[in-house]
């Protein structure tokens, strides 16, 4: 009977909104889409390409060290490694939209060494949500 997933909610600090366009819209490359008018200010919503699935933002407590997470498909090795390598140089530039963790292009992710590895990596929002990618 389930189809798929419609979106995934996030939560962020109250006031923190332009950190998500900054880091969802911007560095992930996720488009932002309009919020219903009467909750303009409180949610961001953000397209996961044509796939009709999206990432709301919304205020609310998280715990920073959760391992709860959504994991992102990525369309090729090529494209993972691109979005590895933007989320780095991200954390790197540091800022109040940048993220908390990023794995390191050049070095191991922090995720389970298993068989799938190296074709996944995790990051941390700057949240403190936790995020994997994957192929």
């Amino acid at each position: 009977m389930i189809s798929g997933l419609a979106h995934v909610n996030l939560t962020v600090p109250p006031g923190t909104l332009p950190q998500a366009t900054a880091f969802y819209g911007e560095t992930l490359g996720l488009k932002e889409r309009a919020v219903p008018q009467l909750q303009k200010g409180t949610l961001a919503w953000f397209d996961i390409a044509e796939s009709g699935q999206q990432i709301h933002i919304a205020f609310g407590p998280n715990e920073i060290k959760s391992s709860r997470h959504p994991c992102f498909r990525v369309e090729s090795l090529e494209a993972l490694v691109l979005l590895r390598r933007r989320i780095w140089e991200h954390f790197l530039r540091g800022g109040d939209a940048a993220p908390l963790e990023a794995d390191d292009p050049g070095k191991e992710a922090s995720g389970a060494k298993g068989v799938e590895y190296p074709q996944r990596f995790f990051a941390r929002d700057y949240a403190g949500n936790r995020l994997e990618f994957t192929l």
